[in-house]
């Protein structure tokens, strides 16, 4: 473990959804280095398919993405009993508090505001997949 990286988790796999091929990309980069394994959807429809047939051990979902948005898809995923239990961080452009508030109200883990940080993001979602033990 280097000094910037949070403790490594092997073994771990998040889900990544965003229709921004460049954050996708970072976010793998940064979490890849802690350790962990990033699978990666463009959109909420595919978030979902994927993560029923993938079951990843967190959800990283943007809110504004085409055909199904983050709000959506995070409301299916609950619904679902082999993703219910799935903790989905939201990543959005819209950080009012309103979308924060909906966010955590359809079940989301916590919310994150773009622009944001790797290391703060990475170190959240760490946190996130020790309590979800």
């Amino acid at each position: 473990m280097t000094p910037q990286e949070p403790d490594r988790q092997t073994g771990k796999t998040v889900l990544v959804v965003d229709d921004e091929k460049f954050v996708r990309e970072l976010i793998k980069i940064k979490l890849g280095r802690c350790g962990l394994t990033v699978i990666e959807a463009e959109n909420g429809f595919e978030a979902v398919e994927t993560a029923r047939t993938r079951r990843p051990d967190l959800i990283l979902m943007d809110v504004m993405m085409p055909k199904m948005n983050g709000f959506e898809a995070c409301e299916k995923l609950k619904t679902i009993p082999e993703t219910a239990r799935i903790p989905i961080i939201m990543l959005t452009a819209r950080g009012e508090q309103d979308n924060q508030v909906k966010g955590v109200s359809l079940g989301a883990a916590d919310y994150i505001s773009k622009p944001f940080s790797p290391q703060k993001l990475a170190e959240l979602v760490i946190e996130i997949l020790q309590r979800s033990r």
